[in-house]
């Protein structure tokens, strides 16, 4: 078996994403002492200055990608351009991925009530940073729970009259 693996599987990265994200991957490398940790960052490191990230390095890219759009830094050193850059590539990831998917799968659940009327909204906290979003119409009522790993439907019951 071969050490490269399925072309299929490599994530592209274009020259700014690289050049966002070597220090981004330098600031994680300095930051841990944990050596496998390391080993893993330096191999994410090299990947990225190649600009193909192979599937196995692709969850750790994803985490460090989401970091630093999360924290807002990206936005506030680099500019919209770099942030919009940055989000095409987490959508590219194992993680962005998820996330597409239980989207879709929302879109889905909403289009169930298109045409009804809605009868009530509700908003619930579940616990720390989880939410729900309760929707009642005259033909179903639709639950949606926002969490921080994403959004999903957590209950869809429709009327059977």
């Amino acid at each position: 078996m071969s050490d490269e693996g399925n072309p299929q599987d490599i994530l592209k990265l274009d020259t700014l994403q690289r050049d966002l994200l070597i220090p981004q991957i330098q600031a994680f490398i300095d930051a841990t002492s944990d050596v496998a940790a390391r080993a893993s960052y330096l191999a994410l490191k090299t990947a990225v200055e190649a600009t193909e990230i192979p599937a196995e390095h692709q969850a750790r890219l994803g985490t460090i990608v989401e970091v630093a759009l999360q924290s807002g830094r990206i936005r506030r050193l680099f500019g919209p351009g770099a942030e919009v850059s940055l989000n095409a590539l987490f959508q590219k990831t194992p993680r962005g991925r998820e996330i597409a998917q239980s989207l879709r799968e929302l879109n889905t659940a909403l289009a169930r009530l298109k045409g009804d009327e809605v009868d009530e909204m509700t908003a619930a906290l579940r616990g720390p940073g989880s939410w729900a979003l309760t929707v009642k119409t005259s033909g179903c009522q639709l639950v949606i729970r926002f969490e921080r790993d994403g959004v999903r439907v957590e209950s869809l019951e429709v009327a059977l009259d």
